[in-house]
């Protein structure tokens, strides 16, 4: 008998630590609850026609919904996205490439991985992308 009061104590502890985590979680919960429920009992309700427009970067909506961009913005964005990928993959390399054993296998991908980085900077270059018209 005494195994299964051993397996019952442990069994409570285990859950103990559980029951911590869901009463924070409700108590989470209900003070976001509360908040909105707050908020909404606080504040103003004084629609205008104004305040019912659409709002978009200070900018008031007039005409049609549709516009133009121009792709370069995207271009400009997706050199952002690679280089900052490149930058984030550098500090790895860096700490792996002073450890002993890595250095060659480590430097050969990292210039792979250059290569494909320059390629992608050349295209860009090759379209024109990089010049401010």
């Amino acid at each position: 008998m005494p195994d299964a009061t051993v397996r019952t104590t442990v069994a409570a502890d285990y859950f103990q630590g559980y029951s911590v985590v869901g009463l924070i979680a409700v108590i989470g919960v209900l003070f976001v609850a509360v908040a909105f429920g707050a908020g909404r009992l606080l504040r103003p309700v004084v629609p205008t026609p104004e305040k019912l427009l659409t709002y978009e970067c200070g900018v008031d909506p007039v005409g049609e919904g549709w516009a133009h961009t121009q792709v370069r913005y995207y271009v400009y964005a997706f050199l952002y996205v690679v280089f900052a990928v490149d930058s984030i993959f550098l500090f790895p390399w860096a700490t792996i490439f002073a450890a002993p054993g890595f250095g060659g296998v480590t430097l050969v991908e990292m210039f792979i991985f250059l290569g494909f980085l320059a390629v992608g900077l050349l295209y860009a270059w090759k379209k024109g992308v990089l010049e401010w018209t």
